[in-house]
């Protein structure tokens, strides 16, 4: 059975997120139609194109549209974490320590976490009536993390703003993985 995958998040064991992916953009329901109101069409462009004549077929985000995205994301990478972090100490404080936290879930998405014996925390959004993803993100770990970031010689063993994460077999291997269940 298919299921939507939105994001994906990695956090190292200083609360740094490392490593970030969305498949699926969720946008907000457009604005209700009014009928008296109206607003003068936008004079701004929507795209630039760049300055190589190569390349005429391509399209570049504007600076300013790339840094604000890249704020939104690492805000959304924060409250993930944060989220992550306080209901993973309440429900060792409420279950004890043989307790985990697996998922939790709301009527827009579902959070499913996985933390490894090295305190990376990999967390995966998606629909909420998926089922229990604890094993793909195992099997992340074991067949994508280990294989292509840990056992790469080029990789830093501490990885300061996600260096040495974004390799191209780990990012295809991930891809294509989330890919297959969607």
């Amino acid at each position: 059975m298919p299921i939507q995958v939105y994001s994906f998040y990695i956090f190292d064991r200083h609360t740094e997120c490392i490593y970030s992916k969305q498949w699926q953009h969720r946008t907000p329901p457009p604005p209700p139609p009014t009928s008296s109101l109206t607003s003068p069409p936008s004079s701004r462009p929507t795209s630039q194109q760049p300055s190589h004549p190569s390349h005429p077929s391509t399209a570049t985000i504007p600076p300013a549209l790339s840094a604000a995205s890249k704020r939104r994301q690492d805000d959304d990478a924060k409250l993930i974490f944060g989220t992550v972090f306080s209901l993973r100490n309440m429900v060792r404080k409420l279950g004890g320590d043989d307790d985990a936290f697996l998922a939790y879930r709301t009527a827009h998405y579902k959070l499913h976490y996985y933390e490894t014996p090295t305190n990376l925390r990999f967390a995966l959004l998606t629909e909420p009536g998926a089922l229990s993803m604890r094993n793909v993100l195992h099997q992340i770990y074991i067949n994508l993390w280990v294989e292509y970031v840990v056992k790469n010689p080029l990789s830093p063993v501490e990885h300061k703003g996600g260096e040495g994460v974004r390799n191209e077999m780990f990012e295809m291997g991930l891809d294509k993985f989330i890919r297959g269940l969607m």
